[in-house]
Protein backbone atom coordinates (compact mmCIF):
# COMPACT_ATOMS: atom_id res chain seq x y z
CA UNK A 1 0.00 0.00 0.00
CA UNK A 2 1.81 3.06 -1.30
CA UNK A 3 -0.69 5.54 0.05
CA UNK A 4 -1.35 9.27 0.10
CA UNK A 5 -4.00 10.90 2.27
CA UNK A 6 -6.09 13.38 0.31
CA UNK A 7 -7.63 15.66 2.92
CA UNK A 8 -10.86 17.61 2.45
CA UNK A 9 -10.90 21.38 1.92
CA UNK A 10 -11.98 22.52 5.34
CA UNK A 11 -13.71 25.79 4.52
CA UNK A 12 -17.05 26.59 2.90
CA UNK A 13 -15.42 29.76 1.59
CA UNK A 14 -13.56 27.60 -0.93
CA UNK A 15 -16.29 26.22 -3.20
CA UNK A 16 -15.47 23.83 -6.03
CA UNK A 17 -12.20 22.77 -4.44
CA UNK A 18 -13.18 19.84 -2.24
CA UNK A 19 -13.77 16.14 -2.77
CA UNK A 20 -15.21 15.22 -6.15
CA UNK A 21 -14.39 18.51 -7.86
CA UNK A 22 -12.10 19.07 -10.82
CA UNK A 23 -9.41 20.11 -8.34
CA UNK A 24 -9.82 16.80 -6.53
CA UNK A 25 -9.32 15.00 -9.82
CA UNK A 26 -5.98 16.77 -10.18
CA UNK A 27 -5.00 15.65 -6.69
CA UNK A 28 -5.68 12.02 -7.63
CA UNK A 29 -3.56 12.46 -10.76
CA UNK A 30 -0.71 13.90 -8.72
CA UNK A 31 -0.88 10.98 -6.28
CA UNK A 32 -0.64 8.56 -9.17
CA UNK A 33 2.22 10.53 -10.72
CA UNK A 34 4.45 10.16 -7.65
CA UNK A 35 3.85 6.41 -7.60
CA UNK A 36 0.97 6.01 -5.13
CA UNK A 37 -1.40 3.09 -5.66
CA UNK A 38 -3.80 3.96 -2.81
CA UNK A 39 -5.38 7.15 -1.49
CA UNK A 40 -6.97 7.74 1.88
CA UNK A 41 -10.09 9.94 2.13
CA UNK A 42 -10.98 11.46 5.51
CA UNK A 43 -14.56 12.66 5.99
CA UNK A 44 -15.31 14.09 9.43
CA UNK A 45 -18.09 13.99 11.98
CA UNK A 46 -18.39 16.68 14.66
CA UNK A 47 -18.30 16.14 18.43
CA UNK A 48 -18.96 19.20 20.56
CA UNK A 49 -16.59 18.34 23.41
CA UNK A 50 -14.87 15.44 25.13
CA UNK A 51 -18.03 14.46 27.02
CA UNK A 52 -19.10 12.56 23.92
CA UNK A 53 -22.77 13.49 23.96
CA UNK A 54 -23.28 12.71 20.26
CA UNK A 55 -21.92 13.02 16.72
CA UNK A 56 -23.15 15.43 14.06
CA UNK A 57 -22.71 14.03 10.54
CA UNK A 58 -22.63 17.58 9.17
CA UNK A 59 -19.11 18.90 8.59
CA UNK A 60 -18.67 22.15 6.65
CA UNK A 61 -21.59 21.06 4.45
CA UNK A 62 -24.73 18.96 5.05
CA UNK A 63 -24.09 15.22 5.18
CA UNK A 64 -25.91 14.39 1.94
CA UNK A 65 -23.69 16.85 0.09
CA UNK A 66 -20.56 15.42 1.74
CA UNK A 67 -21.72 11.90 0.92
CA UNK A 68 -22.18 12.78 -2.74
CA UNK A 69 -18.78 14.49 -2.88
CA UNK A 70 -16.96 11.61 -1.18
CA UNK A 71 -18.53 9.13 -3.61
CA UNK A 72 -17.39 11.34 -6.49
CA UNK A 73 -13.85 11.44 -5.07
CA UNK A 74 -13.85 7.63 -4.74
CA UNK A 75 -14.85 7.39 -8.41
CA UNK A 76 -12.06 9.81 -9.37
CA UNK A 77 -9.50 7.69 -7.53
CA UNK A 78 -10.72 4.49 -9.15
CA UNK A 79 -10.58 6.17 -12.57
CA UNK A 80 -6.87 6.79 -11.93
CA UNK A 81 -6.32 3.14 -10.99
CA UNK A 82 -5.99 4.00 -7.29
CA UNK A 83 -7.49 1.93 -4.48
CA UNK A 84 -9.33 3.79 -1.73
CA UNK A 85 -9.03 3.71 2.07
CA UNK A 86 -11.96 5.47 3.77
CA UNK A 87 -11.17 6.87 7.22
CA UNK A 88 -14.06 8.60 9.02
CA UNK A 89 -12.57 10.98 11.60
CA UNK A 90 -14.03 12.84 14.57
CA UNK A 91 -13.52 16.59 14.99
CA UNK A 92 -13.84 17.99 18.53
CA UNK A 93 -15.37 21.46 18.13
CA UNK A 94 -14.23 22.93 21.45
CA UNK A 95 -10.73 21.51 21.19
CA UNK A 96 -9.12 18.48 22.71
CA UNK A 97 -7.97 15.15 21.41
CA UNK A 98 -10.59 12.55 20.42
CA UNK A 99 -8.57 9.89 22.27
CA UNK A 100 -9.71 11.45 25.56
CA UNK A 101 -13.48 11.33 24.95
CA UNK A 102 -15.13 10.24 28.20
CA UNK A 103 -18.94 10.13 28.43
CA UNK A 104 -18.68 9.30 32.15
CA UNK A 105 -20.91 6.57 33.54
CA UNK A 106 -22.33 3.43 31.95
CA UNK A 107 -25.39 5.25 30.62
CA UNK A 108 -23.18 7.89 29.00
CA UNK A 109 -21.02 5.29 27.33
CA UNK A 110 -24.11 3.48 26.05
CA UNK A 111 -25.35 6.73 24.46
CA UNK A 112 -21.91 7.33 22.97
CA UNK A 113 -21.71 3.80 21.53
CA UNK A 114 -25.14 4.26 19.90
CA UNK A 115 -24.10 7.59 18.39
CA UNK A 116 -20.81 6.19 17.12
CA UNK A 117 -22.56 3.13 15.67
CA UNK A 118 -24.79 5.41 13.59
CA UNK A 119 -21.78 7.45 12.47
CA UNK A 120 -19.53 4.59 11.38
CA UNK A 121 -22.33 2.51 9.81
CA UNK A 122 -23.40 5.52 7.76
CA UNK A 123 -19.90 5.74 6.30
CA UNK A 124 -19.69 1.96 5.90
CA UNK A 125 -22.71 2.18 3.60
CA UNK A 126 -20.95 4.89 1.59
CA UNK A 127 -17.84 2.69 1.42
CA UNK A 128 -19.87 -0.22 0.09
CA UNK A 129 -21.69 1.93 -2.47
CA UNK A 130 -18.42 3.41 -3.73
CA UNK A 131 -16.57 0.09 -3.87
CA UNK A 132 -13.96 1.22 -1.35
CA UNK A 133 -11.23 -1.38 -0.82
CA UNK A 134 -10.46 -0.70 2.87
CA UNK A 135 -12.07 1.19 5.74
CA UNK A 136 -11.04 2.25 9.23
CA UNK A 137 -13.65 1.68 11.95
CA UNK A 138 -12.19 4.47 14.08
CA UNK A 139 -9.32 6.87 14.67
CA UNK A 140 -7.47 7.29 17.97
CA UNK A 141 -10.27 6.19 20.32
CA UNK A 142 -7.91 5.32 23.16
CA UNK A 143 -10.34 5.85 26.03
CA UNK A 144 -12.65 3.27 24.45
CA UNK A 145 -10.64 0.54 22.74
CA UNK A 146 -7.75 0.18 25.22
CA UNK A 147 -10.01 -0.22 28.26
CA UNK A 148 -12.69 -2.56 29.56
CA UNK A 149 -15.16 -0.48 27.54
CA UNK A 150 -13.76 -2.07 24.35
CA UNK A 151 -16.31 -4.90 24.50
CA UNK A 152 -19.02 -2.40 23.53
CA UNK A 153 -17.09 -1.75 20.32
CA UNK A 154 -17.20 -5.41 19.23
CA UNK A 155 -20.84 -5.47 18.07
CA UNK A 156 -20.27 -2.25 16.12
CA UNK A 157 -17.45 -3.92 14.18
CA UNK A 158 -19.67 -6.92 13.56
CA UNK A 159 -22.35 -4.66 12.09
CA UNK A 160 -19.81 -2.88 9.90
CA UNK A 161 -18.70 -6.32 8.62
CA UNK A 162 -22.25 -7.11 7.63
CA UNK A 163 -22.70 -3.74 5.91
CA UNK A 164 -19.34 -3.50 4.14
CA UNK A 165 -17.41 -6.32 2.41
CA UNK A 166 -13.91 -4.81 2.17
CA UNK A 167 -10.85 -4.88 4.41
CA UNK A 168 -11.24 -3.45 7.91
CA UNK A 169 -8.68 -1.83 10.16
CA UNK A 170 -8.60 0.74 12.95
CA UNK A 171 -6.23 3.71 13.25
CA UNK A 172 -4.55 3.44 16.66
CA UNK A 173 -2.25 6.11 17.96
CA UNK A 174 1.40 5.06 17.71
CA UNK A 175 1.88 4.77 21.47
CA UNK A 176 -1.21 2.66 22.27
CA UNK A 177 -1.36 0.14 19.41
CA UNK A 178 -0.07 -2.65 21.65
CA UNK A 179 -2.79 -1.90 24.21
CA UNK A 180 -5.66 -1.85 21.71
CA UNK A 181 -8.13 -4.67 22.35
CA UNK A 182 -10.02 -4.93 19.05
CA UNK A 183 -7.39 -6.30 16.63
CA UNK A 184 -8.85 -9.82 16.66
CA UNK A 185 -11.96 -8.39 14.99
CA UNK A 186 -10.03 -6.72 12.15
CA UNK A 187 -7.96 -7.65 9.10
CA UNK A 188 -4.92 -5.40 9.64
CA UNK A 189 -3.35 -3.58 12.55
CA UNK A 190 -3.56 0.11 11.67
CA UNK A 191 -1.32 2.70 13.31
CA UNK A 192 -1.12 6.47 13.03
CA UNK A 193 2.65 6.35 13.09
CA UNK A 194 3.91 9.71 14.32
CA UNK A 195 6.86 8.02 15.98
CA UNK A 196 9.72 10.15 17.32
CA UNK A 197 12.98 9.08 15.68
CA UNK A 198 15.36 10.95 17.98
CA UNK A 199 15.35 12.41 21.47
CA UNK A 200 17.54 15.47 20.98
CA UNK A 201 17.74 18.34 18.53
CA UNK A 202 20.13 18.24 15.62
CA UNK A 203 19.92 14.49 15.00
CA UNK A 204 21.58 13.57 11.71
CA UNK A 205 20.68 11.06 9.03
CA UNK A 206 22.30 8.08 10.78
CA UNK A 207 20.48 8.79 14.04
CA UNK A 208 17.14 9.14 12.24
CA UNK A 209 17.67 5.88 10.34
CA UNK A 210 18.54 4.15 13.62
CA UNK A 211 15.32 5.52 15.07
CA UNK A 212 13.40 4.21 12.07
CA UNK A 213 14.98 0.79 12.51
CA UNK A 214 13.77 0.69 16.13
CA UNK A 215 10.28 1.57 14.92
CA UNK A 216 10.36 -1.21 12.30
CA UNK A 217 11.46 -3.73 14.92
CA UNK A 218 8.61 -2.66 17.19
CA UNK A 219 6.11 -3.00 14.36
CA UNK A 220 7.34 -6.54 13.69
CA UNK A 221 6.65 -7.45 17.32
CA UNK A 222 3.14 -6.00 17.06
CA UNK A 223 2.45 -7.94 13.86
CA UNK A 224 3.70 -11.16 15.41
CA UNK A 225 1.77 -10.61 18.65
CA UNK A 226 -1.57 -10.04 16.94
CA UNK A 227 -1.01 -12.29 13.93
CA UNK A 228 -1.85 -9.58 11.42
CA UNK A 229 0.09 -7.37 9.01
CA UNK A 230 0.54 -3.73 9.94
CA UNK A 231 -0.50 -0.75 7.83
CA UNK A 232 0.62 2.72 8.89
CA UNK A 233 -2.62 4.60 8.42
CA UNK A 234 -0.82 7.93 8.80
CA UNK A 235 2.84 8.93 8.68
CA UNK A 236 4.19 12.42 8.41
CA UNK A 237 6.57 15.12 9.60
CA UNK A 238 6.19 18.87 9.48
CA UNK A 239 8.44 21.14 7.43
CA UNK A 240 10.50 22.56 10.28
CA UNK A 241 13.74 22.09 12.11
CA UNK A 242 13.89 18.81 14.09
CA UNK A 243 10.41 17.52 13.13
CA UNK A 244 11.27 13.97 14.23
CA UNK A 245 11.59 14.89 17.93
CA UNK A 246 7.86 15.37 18.68
CA UNK A 247 6.29 14.86 15.26
CA UNK A 248 2.69 15.08 16.48
CA UNK A 249 3.13 18.71 17.55
CA UNK A 250 1.57 21.32 15.29
CA UNK A 251 4.03 24.22 14.76
CA UNK A 252 1.34 26.91 15.05
CA UNK A 253 1.74 26.71 18.83
CA UNK A 254 5.52 27.12 18.70
CA UNK A 255 7.67 30.22 18.72
CA UNK A 256 10.32 31.08 16.17
CA UNK A 257 9.52 28.19 13.83
CA UNK A 258 12.26 27.64 11.26
CA UNK A 259 11.06 26.20 7.93
CA UNK A 260 13.36 23.33 6.96
CA UNK A 261 12.58 21.15 3.97
CA UNK A 262 15.74 19.11 4.36
CA UNK A 263 14.87 18.18 7.96
CA UNK A 264 11.42 17.02 6.84
CA UNK A 265 12.91 14.96 4.02
CA UNK A 266 15.46 13.31 6.31
CA UNK A 267 12.73 12.43 8.80
CA UNK A 268 10.70 10.81 6.01
CA UNK A 269 13.74 8.83 4.90
CA UNK A 270 14.41 7.78 8.50
CA UNK A 271 10.97 6.27 8.98
CA UNK A 272 10.47 4.84 5.47
CA UNK A 273 13.82 3.26 4.58
CA UNK A 274 13.72 0.50 7.25
CA UNK A 275 10.08 -0.27 6.41
CA UNK A 276 10.90 -1.21 2.83
CA UNK A 277 12.75 -4.29 4.09
CA UNK A 278 9.90 -5.35 6.38
CA UNK A 279 7.57 -8.19 5.38
CA UNK A 280 5.31 -7.29 8.31
CA UNK A 281 4.37 -3.76 7.20
CA UNK A 282 2.13 -3.80 4.16
CA UNK A 283 2.45 -0.07 3.51
CA UNK A 284 1.69 3.45 4.70
CA UNK A 285 -0.39 6.54 4.01
CA UNK A 286 1.34 9.92 3.93
CA UNK A 287 -0.30 12.70 5.97
CA UNK A 288 -1.22 14.66 3.90
CA UNK A 289 -2.03 16.27 0.56
CA UNK A 290 -5.31 18.13 -0.08
CA UNK A 291 -8.31 17.80 -2.38
CA UNK A 292 -7.21 20.96 -4.15
CA UNK A 293 -3.46 20.60 -4.58
CA UNK A 294 -3.10 24.35 -5.16
CA UNK A 295 -5.05 25.51 -2.08
CA UNK A 296 -2.28 26.59 0.29
CA UNK A 297 -4.79 27.99 2.81
CA UNK A 298 -5.20 24.60 4.49
CA UNK A 299 -1.93 24.74 6.40
CA UNK A 300 1.14 26.91 6.86
CA UNK A 301 4.32 26.47 4.86
CA UNK A 302 5.80 24.61 7.84
CA UNK A 303 2.92 22.11 7.83
CA UNK A 304 2.81 18.38 7.11
CA UNK A 305 2.24 18.45 3.35
CA UNK A 306 5.27 17.19 1.39
CA UNK A 307 3.88 18.46 -1.93
CA UNK A 308 6.54 20.21 -4.01
CA UNK A 309 9.14 19.82 -1.25
CA UNK A 310 12.28 17.72 -0.86
CA UNK A 311 10.25 15.14 1.09
CA UNK A 312 8.25 14.42 -2.05
CA UNK A 313 11.46 13.19 -3.70
CA UNK A 314 11.86 10.66 -0.90
CA UNK A 315 8.30 9.49 -1.48
CA UNK A 316 8.82 9.15 -5.22
CA UNK A 317 11.87 6.97 -4.66
CA UNK A 318 10.11 4.88 -2.02
CA UNK A 319 6.94 4.40 -4.06
CA UNK A 320 8.90 3.21 -7.11
CA UNK A 321 11.19 0.86 -5.16
CA UNK A 322 10.54 -2.84 -4.62
CA UNK A 323 9.39 -3.54 -1.07
CA UNK A 324 9.86 -6.77 0.83
CA UNK A 325 6.09 -6.82 1.41
CA UNK A 326 5.47 -6.85 -2.35
CA UNK A 327 6.32 -10.55 -2.40
CA UNK A 328 7.66 -12.83 -5.16
CA UNK A 329 4.81 -12.15 -7.62
CA UNK A 330 5.64 -8.45 -7.68
CA UNK A 331 9.33 -9.21 -8.22
CA UNK A 332 8.60 -11.50 -11.14
CA UNK A 333 6.30 -9.02 -12.83
CA UNK A 334 8.59 -6.04 -12.34
CA UNK A 335 12.07 -7.51 -12.63
CA UNK A 336 14.48 -4.83 -13.72
CA UNK A 337 11.90 -2.04 -13.68
CA UNK A 338 12.20 -0.91 -10.06
CA UNK A 339 14.95 0.57 -8.00
CA UNK A 340 17.42 -1.32 -5.89
CA UNK A 341 17.52 0.07 -2.37
CA UNK A 342 21.03 1.45 -2.24
CA UNK A 343 20.89 4.07 0.53
CA UNK A 344 21.60 7.60 -0.58
CA UNK A 345 20.60 11.11 0.35
CA UNK A 346 16.82 11.52 -0.03
CA UNK A 347 16.29 7.96 -1.23
CA UNK A 348 17.86 5.26 -3.34
CA UNK A 349 20.03 5.26 -6.42
CA UNK A 350 18.80 3.73 -9.65
CA UNK A 351 20.26 0.32 -10.22
CA UNK A 352 19.54 -3.15 -11.63
CA UNK A 353 17.27 -5.37 -9.56
CA UNK A 354 19.02 -8.74 -9.47
CA UNK A 355 16.88 -10.42 -6.82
Amino acid sequence: MRGVTIGPIESLRHPDRGYGTRASGRAMGEARAIGANWVSLTPFGRVWDLKGLGIDLTFEAPFEENRKNVLAAIAQAHAQGLKVFLVPHLWVETGGWRALIDPGDDAGWARWAAAYRRFVLTWAEVAKEGGVEMMSVGVELRSWVTTGRATSFFPIIDEVRRAYPGLLTYSANWDDASDTLIWDKLDLVGINAFYPLADKDGAGRDALLAGGKRVAEGLQKIAETFGRPVVLTEIGYTTRRDPAIRPWEWPDGMKDVVIDQEAQALAYEGIIAPLLDSRFVTGFFVWRYYADPDDVSQESEWGFSPRGKLAELVLRDAFTARWAADGPAFVGENLGRHRARTPGFFGWELGPNTK
